[in-house]
């Protein structure tokens, strides 16, 4: 499966969850998962031969994505507010970067909010 397009974007993800307090990858259901302590907030793969990136959100906010036709329902885990980005040649970094943060305070502990909070 790993393609230099995959390997590229794997690696520019890989750089900015992991520089969220406390996070982790962990290898689940054969793809790339980030996680902020126990909790998932970020999975990358391809799906229908499509690499896209997986986050957790809000209800509001995953009706307010997927009125974009960038993102769809992650599969099998839509009912639990994830959503899909697809991720290409034209994807925007650094709205992937503000996406997995977001993601990221959906399911991180008081104590990782404050530490992101206290980022520079």
């Amino acid at each position: 499966m790993p393609t230099s397009r995959y390997g590229k974007a794997l690696k520019k993800l890989r750089s900015l969850c992991l520089a969220l307090p406390e996070s982790c990858e962990v290898e689940a259901w054969g793809h790339p998962t980030f996680r902020a302590g126990k909790k998932m907030f970020a999975a990358f793969g391809e799906y229908d031969r499509v690499l896209s990136l997986g986050l957790k959100m809000s209800d509001e906010r995953q009706d307010e994505l997927l009125e974009d036709s960038r993102f769809f329902p992650t599969p099998h885990a839509a009912h639990q507010g994830w959503v899909s980005l697809r991720i290409d040649n034209q994807t925007d970094w650094d709205e992937v970067n503000r996406l997995l943060r977001e993601a990221y305070q959906q399911v991180a502990l008081k104590r990782m909010l404050k530490a992101l909070d206290t980022e520079p």
